[in-house]
């Protein structure tokens, strides 16, 4: 679930390292923000006007560039990027295997009271068909009764009404509401976490915090952010809304499209246009359309039981003390911010919307019988059953860890891309490959699970950012400080020597590179002889130790596989998105193989280690290009037939509805 259908801002700029140039076109008056000093060009846009880029794109990838760089130094060092667990798997040969563990989680009774009676709550409305309105849109009365017992206020810090729930409990809570109904599991992450609380915990003053968050906790005033444009998704710095100030107030003109959670009378973080610079303004929208603000209503098969709208602004006033002036930086840093709470509980939801799945699935394969046995007797179906079981195990591998990361303090930008993507794409292979084709025919009826939520459940796959494009922002965020390092100088030198590509045996071409090439010729040689050491975890599963050990080894020589295609592409890398993907993946795919691991083998249920068993296996598989043994088959099909014979923890409290159109009778069934 999105606040919009945004992509992430960075993943369509090359992914050449870079410094971080300022820009911005002054309008008139001062901007609010404080301007920085222009900077030299980065090797980014270096590299961009060497292979035949504008200067316009070179101009704009450093705008972004920028406001990545601004977010990062919100955070300490120790939690930067460049120190992050997967950061420092990739190019350290110094590691520490805890850093892949999932903190347990530990919720607090003030949170988990208010966890149990939102479920409560939504549960019964789920089943006495109350949950949604004429419009088939949630409804208001629902809204209301969750706002009393605080879920709109679950990660409001408790000085302005709400719980102060840390992610670890946040997320927790957003698997199991995504068992009774993914779409108020995703609002609360549209509001909480990309919508207007974390614009305004995180960035705003005392007094906004006090005029804002009180309203925001307890639901009156549920939230949105507006960022996409019709012609601004991936890049932002294509944005035209903008606002002039004009006395007390900023009159704001523009559009807004695929804006979830946006109607009259609700509050949303707008981004905009101030004197050239990227800006947020928050907003209560009117309660009322009318010249100045209208809703551009379209039909979309997505959200449909939200409001999805966009936003039309002619000269409307906003007051000026409703600006967020982050300490540095500008509108996009602020933007940015709340993008990874937003990807954890994007994995987060998936992993209770399969679990969902699952629970569909398995009375079904229990009633439906073919040539006399029933499916769940079937191998290919026991396999679709061993096969969802790993993936809802490795999304809640991915949700504790990387939500635990983000309480920690880390910015967990690689780490919550990982849970993002590896989240959409297992719960769209999940409801199309597993769901859909085990119920047959009957996935299309009114009323069945499928029919019912399947562009709810592919749209994720675009929702914070597209997952190939997001994979290739994950590449720029590993490559970004090697390549300032290394590979900078090199791009200044050739820049100056004017040229493309060095020529080896052109003595002005080895003078000019000589200091650059001898510093990368030194890394390279210590990273070639050094061994990789990780501190030693103890994981009594043998199995589950195997991918452990597979992982790291994986990771500690990618470091040396990533510079290689640095270094073979160089000033052409921004072009080869292909490469850069399939990288990305496969070392994406290596985290996912350890926190996996590392998370099952810490359970007590033997049925959660064996299912995380089976999607470490299918990884590994994916990752060197090898085919499903006898062994494969047979683990995931037993898996799945014990599943099916016996259930599963994971799935305790899940409710299956009732099968569609019954071809028994009622005495047979």
């Amino acid at each position: 679930m999105s606040t919009d259908f945004r992509d992430e801002p960075s993943t369509e700029q090359p992914t050449h390292p870079s410094s971080t140039p300022a820009s911005g076109d002054a309008e008139g008056t001062p901007t609010p923000h404080n301007k920085k000093p222009a900077k030299a060009d980065s090797f980014a846009e270096v590299a961009l006007r060497l292979g035949g880029a504008s200067a316009d794109e070179a101009k704009r990838t450093g705008v972004l560039d920028s406001a990545d760089d601004e977010v990062e130094a919100l955070f300490a060092p120790r939690y930067q990027t460049v120190n992050s667990p997967v950061h420092r798997a990739v190019w350290e040969k110094q590691n520490d295997t805890a850093l892949f563990e999932s903190i347990p989680l530990r919720s607090s009774p003030s949170v988990a009271l208010v966890v149990e009676q939102a479920l409560t709550i939504v549960r019964k409305h789920r089943n006495e068909e109350t949950l949604f309105g004429s419009d088939g849109k949630i409804t208001n009365k629902v809204i209301a009764e969750l706002g009393s017992v605080g879920y709109w206020g679950l990660l409001v810090d408790r000085d302005y009404g709400g719980s102060g729930a840390t992610m670890r409990e946040f997320a927790d809570m957003i698997t199991r509401m995504a068992t009774i109904d993914p779409t108020v599991a995703g609002l609360a992450s549209v509001h909480g976490c990309i919508g207007a609380v974390d614009p305004v915990r995180s960035f705003g003053n005392e007094e906004q915090k006090s005029r804002f968050l009180p309203k925001l906790a307890d639901g009156r005033a549920l939230s949105a952010f507006a960022l996409t444009e019709p012609g601004a998704g991936s890049d932002l710095t294509a944005l035209r809304t903008t606002a002039v100030l004009d006395g007390d107030e900023y009159v704001v003109n523009g559009e807004k499209l695929f804006i979830t959670n946006a109607v009259p009378g609700r509050t949303i973080g707008l981004v905009c246009k101030i004197n050239g610079e990227p800006s947020v303004l928050v907003v209560d929208l009117p309660m009322e359309t009318d010249d100045s603000f209208s809703l551009n209503r379209y039909d979309i098969y997505a959200l449909r039981r939200a409001h999805n709208n966009g936003l039309v602004f002619r000269n409307f006033r906003v007051p000026k003390e409703n600006l967020l002036v982050p300490s540095q930086g500008d509108g996009l840093t602020i933007a940015y911010h709340g993008l990874n709470l937003g990807r954890v509980s994007l994995c987060a939801n998936a992993a209770g919307a399969m679990r969902w799945m699952l629970a569909e699935i398995l009375p079904w394969a229990a009633y439906r019988e073919t040539y006399g046995l029933a499916i769940e007797r079937r191998e290919l179906v026991r396999r679709r059953v061993g096969r969802l079981a790993g993936m809802i195990v490795a999304c809640d591998a991915l949700t504790a860890w990387c939500a635990g990361l983000l309480d920690q303090g880390y910015r967990g930008e690689m780490e919550c891309i990982i849970a993002k993507i590896f989240g959409s794409e297992m719960q769209k292979e999940a409801a199309i490959e597993l769901f859909m084709k085990t119920h047959g025919g009957r996935s299309f009826l009114k009323g069945h699970l499928f029919g019912d939520n399947v562009h709810d459940f592919l749209a994720p796959c675009i929702y914070e950012g597209e997952g190939e494009m997001l994979g290739m922002a994950f590449f720029k965020s590993m490559v970004k400080q090697h390549g300032k390092e290394y590979f900078e100088p090199i791009g200044h030198a050739l820049n100056d020597l004017g040229v493309k590509a060095p020529n080896p045996f052109n003595p002005t071409h080895a003078w000019a590179l000589r200091k650059p090439m001898m510093k990368y010729a030194g890394w390279y040689a210590s990273q070639s002889l050094r061994s990789a050491h990780w501190s030693h975890e103890h994981v009594a599963n043998a199995e589950l130790q195997e991918h452990v050990l597979f992982a790291r080894q994986y990771l500690s020589s990618s470091g040396l596989n990533v510079s290689g295609t640095m270094r073979k592409y160089q000033l052409k890398l921004a072009d080869r998105q292909c490469r850069m993907s399939a990288l990305s993946l496969d070392i994406q795919s290596a985290v996912v193989v350890l926190v996996t691991s590392l998370y099952a083998s810490r359970s007590q249920d033997a049925t959660t280690r064996a299912a995380g068993d089976v999607v470490c296996r299918e990884l590994r598989r994916k990752m060197l290009g090898g085919k499903e043994s006898d062994r494969d088959f047979r683990l995931v099909t037993q898996l799945g037939a014990t599943i099916a014979e016996q259930g599963w923890s994971a799935l305790e409290g899940v409710q299956s509805g009732e099968i569609l159109m019954p071809y028994k009778e009622e005495s047979e069934s």
